[in-house]
Formats: C-alpha cells, structure tokens, sequence
C-alpha cells in the first residue's frame, strides 16, 4: 500500500451543507490553498458535535492561516441541514459539511468502516498543491482538538517555507526551530 503522506488528494466531486445551501464540491475547488478533511462517524452523535464546535470555535485561526475547513460524514447534505438546523453546537459551524453517503470519500482516505457505513475519526491537512501533509486517525470513541490540529498546520506551513529547518515537538509559532546537520548528531 502506498503511504499516504505526500500523496494527492484524491479526485471527487460531493454534495455539501455550507451556507445555508446545498452546493457541489470537488478536488479542483479545494486545491490553491491549504485544507483540512476532518472526517467524523455520523451526524446526531455524541463526540462529533463537541469536535465539529471546537473546530468551529477555531474556525477563523484557520481562515487566518489561509486554511479551509471541510468536515466529512457519511451522511447526507440533507441530515448536515437537519442537524445544523437542530444543534445548538453544530449550528456554529461557518466551514463546509461534505456528504459521503455512499463512502467513496472514506474510502479513498482509507478511513471507511465497511461493516458499519461510517468513518473513523480522520484529520488530513493538505498543501496548495494538494498532498497530504498531516494525517491523523482516531477510534471512534476518542475526541480531536482543534488547538492542536492549529498548531500542525502552523509547523507544516513553517516547513513548506522554511528549507532545511524542520520543527521539534511541541514546536509553536516563533519558537526555535531545528537545522538539521552532522553537527547536530547526537546533541538534541
């Protein structure tokens, strides 16, 4: 299997909720800047309104590192509506909600879950260009934090820009980076 880490983003073409309207969404509209799949089980569940909030609470930290937000479900654009319609948590999100009813989006970003018609917990951060830079997988049952999903995004654009410089953990915004070279063997 191919690593998915520098790969393309996959084509397609899905309806989705943004707006307060029903819109076509594909590979081509989301590339020329950076973004973020966050793939969730299922709509009118338990974890994904406190994560699809937080990312919504975070939303404009995103926008303003030039970042799209797509949240992805195997739900419809009609059940995204319902449900933005009826949660209080839900009716904050500004960012686009994918529909992948019949889990051709999950699937290709290896997230699907055959036997149950949903997908994990997937965050995928692409570049301009559309690879895959970030990816992060969770089982159901665990929650994602924007907070630090913001913090990758700024150490990807901080590599993408900087090169031969890469981040250390717990790198954030203006803090020392690394260079790596022989006289670094063995010093960290």
């Amino acid at each position: 299997m191919e690593p998915i880490i520098n790969s393309q983003i996959p084509e397609f073409s899905v309806q989705a909720f943004y707006q307060g309207k029903f819109k076509t969404i594909t590979d081509k509209d989301v590339k020329g800047k950076w973004g973020i799949f966050f793939f969730y089980p299922s709509d009118f569940t338990f974890v994904c309104p406190t994560e699809l909030e937080d990312m919504a609470e975070k939303y404009e930290e995103f926008k303003a590192l030039g970042v799209e937000v797509y949240s992805v479900s195997t739900d419809t654009q009609f059940v995204h509506k319902a449900w933005h319609d009826a949660s209080e948590s839900v009716h904050k999100i500004q960012y686009p909600m994918l529909a992948d009813p019949t889990g051709a989006l999950s699937r290709a970003f290896r997230v699907y879950i055959e036997q149950e018609g949903v997908a994990y917990r997937g965050t995928f951060l692409f570049n301009p260009e559309g690879a895959i830079k970030v990816v992060e997988i969770h089982d159901n049952g665990i929650g994602r934090d924007a907070s630090e999903l913001l913090r990758k995004v700024e150490a990807a654009q901080f590599v993408a820009t900087h090169e031969g410089e890469v981040c250390p953990a717990k790198w954030k915004k203006g803090e020392a980076t690394l260079k790596p070279s022989i006289d670094l063997v063995g010093k960290i």
